[in-house]
């Protein structure tokens, strides 16, 4: 039995626009919450995961006005594209909503009428650029013009995406409206604040920051910046209101007067949460009252901390709410070592990767191996994703049933023998699971990953040992396959808990191929009884064909033709930057970018370059190979679990002897190459003079202080 207390955990995600497909880089957040949410449950707690469709604003009315239908039938159509998409990954919501609805409006309205009755809500006259032609206020990046510092056209009303400079839309030079392309016009109007430079607000969020545990030690100081010193006063009032026309939900008692996006997106939270409530029949105030005794985390993106970390918490606490027990944020995704591109093929939709017929679970198990509990970006490198993952799932793990089932079904009529308890490598694995189990908490899902295979290592190292593949060949073996074959599939099943949470499709099918009622963490302390029946094997998962990838990344590819900017194509991102999807339009921008300025010319681009994953290696081993006449075998530490094994062909200018303990430097993102000497997973970089002869070859070296594993930029 679990010695852990139930906890009552409600989990959310960041709400995806109802304006764009979901594409791999929002699968990072989902993906990661999903594992989490599923070890919690695994664990025995209550635990409820919500989400929404992010539905209102600008953008989504001008896109419905472009294509003829309302922005409720856009929604509702945006809605099932998304819920598809996110099944397809095995996104297991309990919940998942739309914001454009009564329960969010309901929320939205209770909290906007306390924050007035706390004196927090004031009204002012505003300034704003307004379109004569389409009759609307413009958001600021509605507006485009020059950049006032370096004179860089089509640029947005806040900032240059050209020179990186901040401004107000008042500065651009020669401004139009990208909603229609006439010049807007400077209008009066009033707009409603919540006023987050009060004195209680500053006081609240200066001790809700520093409590322990609220938020990683980076977004902590990243939120320090912002607050400022005490004394200092660096928030400004929050502009919460947009005129008419807008799509949204209407301020009470403020006719033509809508809440900002912004406002209500975090809000739905609770309204997905309120109408799962009413469905299941739980009790909301019991989860949102003030002294709540259950817990609430939200998985963001770190370019939206600034809203979650600051604005959310401040109303939720002024309006008689609980503030989140903890904010998780990610770094963001590279494909490659570089900004998501159409052009290459990177920029990668979540239903066109399901289209192309690969396994949700491969990228599942891929972001899992590269996440952990910082803001650090994660990249996908394809040639690595390819190679990890048929190493690693198929060679590792769905290789131990594989070589074992069939004897089991076909020479003991499908029953295990008694398992030996105290074989070595199963009472690893079991005394493993607590402190994997504490990984998985602490979302360091990378380093839980690295620890499963490195139990699935000694797995097969008791499979290659025993060799039931020998023993069924033996006469007067049987009593020692059936033993073989029953431990090998007590293992598999160990190994298989630990990866549940990353795998349930996959755990799925082996509790069918087991026979037994789906695995809970508590399955690590038991093994399966003598006498038990399993199901014959069926495949588990297959390898991932380096074809496959290369056919979705050219399904993916789009050309480089030249933006409009008339009003039928004006529908940029959000106001203010919301992950992911503000996020992954930013980046592909970026990226084009680049890349037309690479086509221009001989040299290379940054995204060329930052596709090396160059890193600092201490070798720790170094030995002769026999029968090859230039290679050298090195054992490279680069800060992970095991080194890595190269082949460099540098013997005829260094001895190994005096190679171990040195430092050199390392591509780390090459595809590993299998030589008949054995696998190579990587490359170490020298220096040589002109002609290439190896007497005048020299090891890069990195200067002293630089440590094994960091990455060189």
């Amino acid at each position: 039995m679990s010695t852990t207390q139930p906890r009552k955990i409600l989990v959310t995600s960041a709400l995806p626009y109802a304006n764009g497909a979901i594409h791999l880089g929002h699968l990072v957040e989902y993906i990661q919450t999903d594992i989490w949410v599923r070890f919690q449950k695994m664990r025995g707690h209550e635990c409820w995961y919500v989400c929404a469709d992010d539905t209102h604003g600008t953008p989504v009315m001008l896109r419905a006005e472009q294509e003829g239908i309302t922005p409720e039938q856009l929604i509702a159509r945006v809605h099932a594209e998304h819920s598809r998409d996110f099944a397809g990954f095995l996104v297991n919501f309990d919940n998942y909503y739309s914001t454009h609805s009564p329960e969010t409006q309901e929320c939205a309205n209770l909290i906007y009428r306390r924050l007035k009755e706390a004196g927090l809500i004031e009204v002012r006259t505003i300034e704003q650029y307004y379109d004569p032609v389409k009759a609307m206020f413009l958001p600021d990046r509605f507006i485009k013009g020059e950049c006032p510092k370096c004179g860089a056209k089509d640029q947005y009303g806040d900032n240059c995406e050209a020179c990186g400079a901040a401004y107000t839309p008042n500065e651009l030079k020669n401004p139009y409206s990208a909603v229609s392309g006439a010049p807007p016009v400077l209008k009066n109007s009033e707009h409603y604040f919540f006023k987050l430079s009060a004195p209680q607000c500053q006081e609240l969020l200066r001790r809700w920051t520093r409590e322990k545990g609220r938020l990683q030690p980076e977004a902590a100081n990243k939120l320090q910046e912002w607050l400022g010193e005490e004394g200092e006063n660096k928030l400004t009032d929050w502009d919460i209101s947009r005129d008419a026309p807008y799509f949204g939900f209407e301020i009470p008692d403020a006719p033509g007067k809508y809440f900002y996006v912004w406002l209500d997106a975090p809000i739905g939270y609770m309204g997905s949460f309120k109408n799962l409530c009413a469905r299941k029949g739980l009790d909301f105030d019991e989860w949102f009252k003030p002294d709540s005794a259950t817990e609430l985390y939200h998985f963001i993106g770190k370019d939206i901390l600034y809203f979650h970390a600051l604005f959310w918490p401040a109303e939720l606490a002024h309006a008689g709410f609980r503030t989140p027990s903890k904010i998780f944020a990610h770094g963001f995704l590279t494909v490659d070592g570089a900004k998501m591109s159409k052009s290459r093929g990177t920029f990668i939709t979540a239903a066109s990767y399901l289209a192309q017929g690969l396994d949700p679970e491969w990228l599942r198990y891929y972001f899992a191996g590269k996440l952990t509990n910082t803001l650090e970006d994660l990249d996908l490198s394809l040639d690595d994703f390819v190679a990890r993952v048929n190493a690693d799932l198929i060679g590792k793990y769905i290789n131990i049933a594989s070589r074992s089932a069939g004897f089991i079904i076909k020479r003991f009529n499908g029953q295990l023998a008694p398992a030996d308890a105290d074989l070595p490598a199963i009472r690893a694995i079991q005394e493993a699971a607590p402190r994997i189990a504490e990984l998985f908490e602490a979302r360091e899902f990378g380093k839980a990953m690295r620890e499963v295979m490195a139990l699935a290592d000694g797995a097969n190292q008791y499979v290659d040992r025993v060799k039931p593949w020998e023993l069924a060949r033996r006469e007067g073996q049987e009593v020692e396959l059936h033993a073989a074959c029953s431990n090998s599939l007590n293992l598999f099943r160990l190994l298989t808990v630990l990866l549940k949470p990353v795998l349930p499709d996959v755990a799925k099918k082996v509790e069918t191929f087991l026979n037994v009622a789906p695995l809970t963490w508590d399955d690590t302390a038991t093994l399966l009884a003598g006498g038990h029946g399993i199901q014959p094997y069926q495949h588990l998962m297959t390898r991932i064909d380096p074809k496959q990838v290369a056919a979705l990344v050219e399904a993916n590819k789009a050309s480089l033709a030249p933006a409009d900017t008339t009003a039928s194509q004006a529908a940029p991102a959000r106001a203010a930057g919301h992950s992911p999807q503000r996020h992954g339009e930013k980046q592909q921008h970026e990226a084009q970018a680049a890349e037309a300025a690479a086509a221009a010319g001989p040299h290379i681009s940054i995204d060329d370059f930052m596709k090396l994953d160059l890193r600092v290696a201490k070798i720790v081993e170094a030995s002769q190979v026999e029968g090859a006449d230039k290679l050298v075998r090195l054992m490279l530490d680069i800060g992970e679990e095991k080194p890595r094994q190269v082949f460099a062909g540098i013997k005829s200018a260094y001895d190994p002897a005096q190679l171990q303990g040195r430092l050199t430097v390392m591509v780390a993102n090459l595809a590993p190459r299998k030589m008949k000497f054995g696998l190579s997973e990587g490359m170490v970089l020298a220096a040589s003079d002109p002609e290439g002869k190896t007497s005048g070859l020299y090891l890069l070296a990195p200067d002293p202080g630089a440590q094994p594993g960091m990455r060189i930029k």
